[in-house]
């Protein structure tokens, strides 16, 4: 990837990789669970399960959303010339948007546009989290101009699914190409 002073992440939500153990995610979602419950600071254990499921290795046969999040990202790539591009999840996932936009820092950007999938309003994550997140990274690096490119112009967004329904041709019921 050639460098750049301007970057752009793109997040997704993240997925579980299905061959991790049961154990590891009922474990981490009863202690998340519990802390959030309790208005608690997240404890070193929080911490370790979350960096066990956000590390565990990834495949297009385990975590196919990872692989199809990381296929948008590089048809993407090569329409934002002048920029460079990594992916983050929100959560399960690993890069975070913290280790994406700390990689980012390393390498000297001075901007940083973060867009996310999760199109529509009325989700924690894009509503909440990523903007709570993002002020605590702006602080973090008061050098680099972090922007989230959030909300989606629904207009847009629904003109590109319309223009998607009226190119997409079903062959024969239940079937589509």
């Amino acid at each position: 990837m050639e460098s750049s002073n301007k970057a752009v992440i793109l997040v997704g939500h993240g997925g579980l990789p299905r061959d991790i153990p049961s154990e590891i995610v009922e474990k981490f979602m009863r202690v998340h669970k519990t802390r959030v419950r309790a208005g608690s600071p997240i404890s070193q254990e929080e911490v370790e399960l979350d960096r066990t499921i956000r590390k565990w290795e990834r495949t297009p046969e385990n975590d196919p959303y990872k692989t199809g999040l990381e296929t948008l990202a590089s048809h993407m790539q090569a329409m934002l010339n002048g920029y460079s591009l990594k992916t983050a999840y929100n959560e399960f996932c690993y890069p975070s948007i913290e280790d994406a936009v700390d990689e980012l820092a390393r390498e000297n950007v001075s901007e940083i546009v973060l867009v996310t999938t999760m199109i529509t309003r009325g989700g924690s994550h894009s509503e909440n989290e990523i903007p709570e997140e993002l002020k605590a990274l702006s602080a973090k690096y008061s050098d680099i101009n972090i922007q989230y490119a959030w909300p989606f112009n629904m207009d847009m967004f629904a003109l590109f699914l319309t223009d998607h329904i009226k190119t997409f041709q079903v062959t024969s019921v239940g079937n589509a190409n």
